[in-house]
């Protein structure tokens, strides 16, 4: 499922440097600059309480009111405070409908491998290449019935009609393997006592 575009108010803004974002910060706001297609930098200050709440999705997609122009963008990167976990700055890129984009998108496991077995991500998510209005909330590769060794690969993992892989293909996604079970645990122990020489009894 395609991602819905969000509307949110925007300000722009002409003071810079850190005591300015501090003062943006206490009004409930976070400043962000918007570039991209050749165009000058714009800073703005954007909802800090709304964003944030919007940001616990991978890849929004905005379309900003500037004081009544309307802007497309696709949120980059977000910069937090590392010990209060607070947003701090916002890079957001000009999208346009029809665009290409390259974005990291969540890949989500379906079914249920094996009886006895456990499907483990090695990675969770991959690079593709999809249409900057149509990015896709996940990806999702099935496991059922799959046994104990298997392994999918990002060339494996069904992509939404126009999305690209731009991952490694061979990259490993998702293996399924038995846990270490207390039978095992028992024969190495019984192996480890086995090679003990046995303690000699007090004269």
């Amino acid at each position: 499922m395609a991602k819905e575009v969000t509307a949110v108010a925007a300000e722009l803004r002409e003071s810079f440097g850190k005591g300015a974002a501090r003062k943006l910060r206490v009004l409930g706001k976070i400043p962000a600059v918007i570039y991209g297609h050749g165009t000058e930098p714009v800073h703005v200050s954007l909802p800090a309480h709304r964003i944030a709440l919007l940001l616990r999705r991978a890849n929004m997609l905005l379309e900003l009111d500037i004081e009544g122009a309307k802007q497309l963008v696709l949120v980059k990167d977000v910069q937090k405070d590392p010990v209060k976990a607070i947003i701090e700055h916002i890079d957001l890129v000009v999208v346009r409908k029809g665009e290409k984009v390259q974005v990291e998108v969540q890949v989500h496991m379906s079914g249920e491998s094996f009886a006895g077995t456990i499907a483990d991500f090695d990675t969770k998510t991959l690079l593709l290449e999809v249409e900057a209005t149509n990015i896709p909330e996940n990806v999702t590769v099935s496991i059922e019935g799959l046994e104990d060794g298997a392994q999918i690969h990002a060339k494996d993992v069904p992509l939404p009609d126009g999305a690209v892989l731009i991952s490694d293909e061979d990259a490993l996604v998702v293996y399924i393997h038995t846990p270490r079970g207390e039978d095992e645990a028992e024969a190495e122990t019984e192996v480890i006592t086995a090679g003990t020489p046995a303690a000699t009894p007090a004269a």
